[in-house]
Protein backbone atom coordinates (compact mmCIF):
# COMPACT_ATOMS: atom_id res chain seq x y z
CA UNK A 1 0.00 0.00 0.00
CA UNK A 2 2.90 2.35 0.80
CA UNK A 3 4.30 1.81 -2.71
CA UNK A 4 0.99 2.64 -4.37
CA UNK A 5 0.45 5.81 -2.38
CA UNK A 6 4.04 6.94 -2.98
CA UNK A 7 3.68 6.29 -6.72
CA UNK A 8 0.37 8.13 -7.01
CA UNK A 9 1.63 11.11 -5.02
CA UNK A 10 4.79 11.43 -7.11
CA UNK A 11 2.85 11.05 -10.35
CA UNK A 12 0.25 13.66 -9.41
CA UNK A 13 2.93 16.17 -8.40
CA UNK A 14 4.83 15.51 -11.63
CA UNK A 15 1.73 15.93 -13.79
CA UNK A 16 0.73 19.17 -12.09
CA UNK A 17 4.20 20.55 -12.75
CA UNK A 18 4.66 19.17 -16.28
CA UNK A 19 1.17 19.08 -17.76
CA UNK A 20 -1.35 16.47 -18.83
CA UNK A 21 0.00 15.62 -22.28
CA UNK A 22 0.23 11.90 -23.09
CA UNK A 23 4.03 12.06 -23.39
CA UNK A 24 4.27 13.66 -19.95
CA UNK A 25 1.95 11.04 -18.45
CA UNK A 26 4.15 8.24 -19.81
CA UNK A 27 7.39 9.91 -18.73
CA UNK A 28 5.89 10.87 -15.36
CA UNK A 29 4.75 7.30 -14.76
CA UNK A 30 8.23 6.00 -15.51
CA UNK A 31 9.97 8.60 -13.31
CA UNK A 32 7.46 8.05 -10.50
CA UNK A 33 7.93 4.28 -10.66
CA UNK A 34 11.72 4.59 -10.46
CA UNK A 35 11.51 7.08 -7.58
CA UNK A 36 8.98 4.88 -5.78
CA UNK A 37 11.36 1.92 -5.94
CA UNK A 38 14.22 4.08 -4.66
CA UNK A 39 12.33 5.98 -1.97
CA UNK A 40 9.50 3.82 -0.62
CA UNK A 41 11.73 1.75 1.67
CA UNK A 42 13.24 4.91 3.16
CA UNK A 43 9.91 6.66 3.70
CA UNK A 44 8.16 6.09 6.98
CA UNK A 45 4.56 7.24 6.97
CA UNK A 46 1.14 6.00 7.92
CA UNK A 47 -1.95 6.49 5.82
CA UNK A 48 -4.75 8.34 7.60
CA UNK A 49 -7.97 7.27 5.92
CA UNK A 50 -9.86 10.06 7.70
CA UNK A 51 -7.81 12.66 5.81
CA UNK A 52 -10.42 13.30 3.05
CA UNK A 53 -13.08 14.00 5.70
CA UNK A 54 -10.72 16.29 7.59
CA UNK A 55 -9.85 18.09 4.36
CA UNK A 56 -13.52 18.64 3.54
CA UNK A 57 -14.12 19.98 7.05
CA UNK A 58 -11.10 22.26 6.72
CA UNK A 59 -12.26 23.65 3.36
CA UNK A 60 -15.98 24.01 4.02
CA UNK A 61 -16.02 24.81 7.73
CA UNK A 62 -12.70 26.34 8.75
CA UNK A 63 -11.95 28.48 5.69
CA UNK A 64 -15.33 30.33 5.79
CA UNK A 65 -14.94 30.99 9.54
CA UNK A 66 -11.38 32.20 8.96
CA UNK A 67 -12.46 34.49 6.10
CA UNK A 68 -15.29 35.94 8.24
CA UNK A 69 -12.92 36.64 11.15
CA UNK A 70 -10.43 38.11 8.67
CA UNK A 71 -13.06 40.52 7.32
CA UNK A 72 -14.10 41.56 10.83
CA UNK A 73 -10.47 42.14 11.86
CA UNK A 74 -9.80 44.20 8.72
CA UNK A 75 -12.83 46.39 9.43
CA UNK A 76 -11.72 46.83 13.05
CA UNK A 77 -8.17 47.85 12.09
CA UNK A 78 -9.46 50.18 9.34
CA UNK A 79 -11.84 51.80 11.83
CA UNK A 80 -8.96 52.37 14.26
CA UNK A 81 -6.71 53.85 11.56
CA UNK A 82 -9.38 56.18 10.20
CA UNK A 83 -10.52 57.51 13.59
CA UNK A 84 -9.12 60.81 14.84
CA UNK A 85 -8.00 59.34 18.14
CA UNK A 86 -6.56 55.92 17.46
CA UNK A 87 -7.96 53.67 20.20
CA UNK A 88 -5.11 51.32 21.01
CA UNK A 89 -4.33 49.20 24.03
CA UNK A 90 -1.47 47.05 22.75
CA UNK A 91 -0.06 44.15 24.67
CA UNK A 92 1.17 40.59 24.63
CA UNK A 93 -1.34 37.95 25.60
CA UNK A 94 -0.57 34.37 26.59
CA UNK A 95 -3.19 32.15 24.97
CA UNK A 96 -3.42 28.57 26.18
CA UNK A 97 -4.39 26.07 23.52
CA UNK A 98 -5.87 22.61 23.84
CA UNK A 99 -4.41 21.49 20.51
CA UNK A 100 -1.82 18.76 20.97
CA UNK A 101 -0.30 18.29 17.52
CA UNK A 102 2.36 20.56 16.06
CA UNK A 103 0.45 21.00 12.79
CA UNK A 104 -2.68 22.11 14.62
CA UNK A 105 -0.71 24.62 16.71
CA UNK A 106 1.04 25.89 13.60
CA UNK A 107 -2.26 26.38 11.79
CA UNK A 108 -3.73 28.17 14.81
CA UNK A 109 -0.70 30.45 15.19
CA UNK A 110 -0.71 31.27 11.47
CA UNK A 111 -4.45 31.97 11.52
CA UNK A 112 -3.97 34.36 14.43
CA UNK A 113 -1.09 36.09 12.65
CA UNK A 114 -3.00 36.44 9.37
CA UNK A 115 -5.86 38.30 11.02
CA UNK A 116 -4.95 42.01 11.18
CA UNK A 117 -4.19 43.41 14.60
CA UNK A 118 -2.64 40.22 15.99
CA UNK A 119 0.76 38.60 15.65
CA UNK A 120 1.80 35.22 17.02
CA UNK A 121 5.20 35.71 18.60
CA UNK A 122 6.07 32.35 20.10
CA UNK A 123 4.63 28.89 20.68
CA UNK A 124 5.78 27.27 23.89
CA UNK A 125 4.28 23.93 24.98
CA UNK A 126 0.52 24.55 25.08
CA UNK A 127 0.69 28.35 24.94
CA UNK A 128 0.88 30.84 22.10
CA UNK A 129 2.14 34.33 22.85
CA UNK A 130 0.21 36.85 20.77
CA UNK A 131 0.81 40.58 20.34
CA UNK A 132 -2.50 42.33 19.83
CA UNK A 133 -3.35 45.99 19.21
CA UNK A 134 -6.20 45.93 21.70
CA UNK A 135 -6.12 43.91 24.91
CA UNK A 136 -9.78 44.25 25.84
CA UNK A 137 -10.16 41.75 28.60
CA UNK A 138 -8.06 41.24 31.68
CA UNK A 139 -9.12 37.61 32.10
CA UNK A 140 -7.02 34.94 30.39
CA UNK A 141 -10.16 33.00 29.44
CA UNK A 142 -11.71 36.04 27.76
CA UNK A 143 -8.51 36.74 25.82
CA UNK A 144 -8.32 33.13 24.70
CA UNK A 145 -11.96 33.14 23.68
CA UNK A 146 -11.58 36.32 21.66
CA UNK A 147 -8.24 35.59 19.98
CA UNK A 148 -8.25 31.85 19.31
CA UNK A 149 -11.71 30.60 20.27
CA UNK A 150 -13.43 30.21 16.90
CA UNK A 151 -10.31 28.84 15.24
CA UNK A 152 -9.39 26.38 17.97
CA UNK A 153 -12.82 24.70 18.13
CA UNK A 154 -12.74 23.77 14.47
CA UNK A 155 -9.02 22.94 14.35
CA UNK A 156 -9.45 20.61 17.30
CA UNK A 157 -11.86 18.52 15.23
CA UNK A 158 -9.56 18.53 12.22
CA UNK A 159 -6.10 17.95 13.68
CA UNK A 160 -6.92 15.74 16.68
Amino acid sequence: MKYLITFITLLVVYLFLAGFVIEEVILGSFVSAVLTILLANRLNFKVDWHFPLKLIKFIFVYIPVFIWKLILANIDVARRVLSFKIPLNPGIVKVKTNLKGDLGKLTLANSITLTPGTLSIDVEDDCIYVHTIDVKKSSKDQNQKEISGPFEKILGGIFE
